[in-house]
């Protein structure tokens, strides 16, 4: 298969630090010059825009990443929203629904904090592993009434892959757009039964932690992605590698954000998954899930 071009990393972490949770300093991603040339290096391989998903809780910084954005040449895509309980800021708990859906729509319509960059998606908002907490589902609330006010998708996170079917349940419950919904980390799952059920309920569902093998092999994630093609799903899959520590940037002796496209890409071509598919993960996809941002 020809180089792609337009191809989009629909969830990634430019500036990101979870260290106060994580209690490692691995975990805080402030490698500004490092994060320029890998990705720099990925527009070389036909790269044009990554989605960054850092929201509240993850210590965001917009005007950082609208810098190395400028710099490196890739569109970068912020959100608004808020993560999962142990690391929602305090005014998850103190502010009403209505009051939570309006801060995140002040952000995509009037720009992030006072930086002026308006967010282009809500997310990721998550569910803990196998439960919702009480602030995961006003999170969860807040989203629907912004997305209904600005039209903007939703994306999620599933810790681990697990409580996907529930994230679905309770989006269709409050009134969300189904079609304007990405079930976050559904390889974690290694399912693909239960990723084609979310499937069948309109939603778009992520394969965004590609080359994270201590969490699940990447040939798992192939034939995941296999009989997802086989029943049809093509159009409703997107690619990603969700890196969140510095240990896996290349600088580092880390994989790297080429591996999805030098590695993965040609393992997915190797065990017949069809050029058309991948097209579809990596440019067609993002492009209709996230609409005019992209374009």
């Amino acid at each position: 298969m020809n180089q792609l071009e337009g191809i989009t990393y629909s969830h990634e972490h430019t500036r990101i630090d979870l260290s106060a949770v994580k209690k490692t300093d691995d975990t805080n991603i402030d490698c500004f010059e490092e994060t320029i040339l890998a990705y720099k290096e990925l527009r070389e391989k036909g790269v044009r825009h990554i989605v960054d998903a850092t929201v509240l809780g993850m210590k965001r910084d917009p005007l950082y990443v609208q810098k190395v954005a400028e710099a490196s040449g890739i569109t970068i895509i912020q959100a608004t929203g808020f993560y999962i309980e142990e690391f929602l800021p305090p005014m998850v708990e103190a502010c009403s629904i209505e009051e939570l859906a309006d801060f995140m729509i002040k952000e995509i319509r009037d720009g992030i904090e006072d930086s002026g960059i308006k967010a282009g998606f809500i997310g990721e908002i998550g569910s803990s592993e196998n439960r919702f907490t009480d602030g995961e589902r006003k999170v969860f609330a807040a989203a629907v009434l912004a997305q209904q006010k600005t039209g903007v998708p939703i994306m999620t996170h599933t810790s681990l892959g697990t409580f996907g079917h529930e994230q679905i349940e309770l989006l269709r419950a409050l009134g969300a757009d189904l079609s304007k919904v990405v079930i976050g980390h559904a390889d974690l799952s290694g399912d693909a039964v239960y990723v084609l059920h979310m499937l069948r309920q309109g939603v778009y569902v992520a394969f965004d932690t590609i080359g994270k093998e201590n969490y699940l092999p990447d040939i798992t994630r192939v034939e995941m992605l296999k009989a997802i093609e086989e029943a049809g799903f093509t159009d409703k899959v997107l690619l990603s590698m969700d890196i969140t520590r510095k240990s896996n940037m290349a600088h580092k002796g880390g994989i790297g954000y080429s591996y999805l496209l030098d590695v993965f890409v040609p393992l997915m071509q190797e065990k017949g998954i069809s050029g058309a598919f991948i097209q579809n993960m990596l440019v067609t996809n993002p492009r209709e899930f996230f609409g005019e941002i992209l374009k």
